[in-house]
């Protein structure tokens, strides 16, 4: 999709910003984020950009949706970096505008490299990553005094789509996890912490965390695969497990049938 009001604009020197969006919520991306996109002649953005953040820009700047989302038709990442480079060397300004953070999970670096390579000038400006910002909307903080003193954040999937190295040691540890990009691994990973003995860890499922379509699971981990299925929850979605989601208000009835259980033993 391109869009654009038909406007000339003269020409400038080629530069890139690789912008975070934040969350969903427009409102979420930085005011620095915000004064790029205004400042633009060219936006490439993601599937996960909430479209109302296209509003910061320039009615005159041309934007151009590259897709990136698993499951739709999407540019590949070659010609993310390629258009990037063509657009800058022929319009000026090109912002390349990304969910949540360009730095976690978003490639941001090799963009940043490609436009090296060209002689380019580029800048990053970060954005809130949706793994701190989501469960903090929610009132789930990744750690807390006494339930957690550190945080993973984990890719749910691979390149090659098996699941990530990394879970086999996060679910080891007593830190809150977050997986992106991990509903659909929902399964396997709910077999590792049970495999850990912890099928009575909180957990909580969030989809389009900050936006309207926003959606929330809350479970342990013997449950939530059947609370996501009752809940209707979809992509993307994030996923945190750790003693902290217990302080959402949704997780009391839990506690409460546990409270129970202990004292008819």
């Amino acid at each position: 999709m391109l869009i654009n009001s038909g406007t000339k604009r003269e020409i400038r020197e080629p530069r890139i910003t690789l912008v975070g969006a934040g969350p969903g919520d427009p409102e979420l991306i930085t005011m620095k984020g915000a004064n790029a996109l205004k400042d633009a002649d060219v936006v490439l953005y993601d599937a996960l950009v909430n479209e109302k953040v296209l509003e910061y820009a320039a009615a005159d700047s041309i934007k151009v949706y590259v897709g990136k989302r698993s499951g739709e038709h999407s540019y590949s990442q070659e010609a993310i970096n390629k258009l990037m480079v063509d657009y800058a060397i022929n319009y000026g300004h090109v912002v390349r505008l990304k969910g949540g953070d360009p730095f976690v999970f978003g490639r941001g670096y090799e963009e940043l490299n490609f436009a090296a390579g060209y002689n380019i000038p580029a800048q990053m400006i970060p954005g809130l990553s949706s793994s701190i910002s989501v469960p903090g909307l929610q009132q789930i903080p990744v750690t807390h005094r006494g339930l957690s003193e550190s945080f993973w954040v984990v890719t749910g999937s691979t390149a090659s789509g098996a699941i990530s190295n990394d879970l086999y040691e996060a679910v080891r540890t007593k830190a809150t996890v977050v997986v992106l990009m991990g509903l659909n691994k929902l399964k396997e990973i709910v077999k590792l912490y049970k495999q850990e003995g912890k099928a009575n860890l909180p957990v909580a499922v969030i989809q389009s965390g900050s936006t309207e379509e926003e959606k929330l699971a809350i479970g342990i981990v013997d449950t939530i695969e059947e609370v996501v299925l009752e809940k209707g929850i979809g992509a993307p979605a994030i996923l945190v497990f750790g003693e902290v989601v217990s302080l959402h208000p949704q997780f009391q009835p839990i506690k409460d049938f546990f409270a129970a259980i202990k004292e008819e033993l």
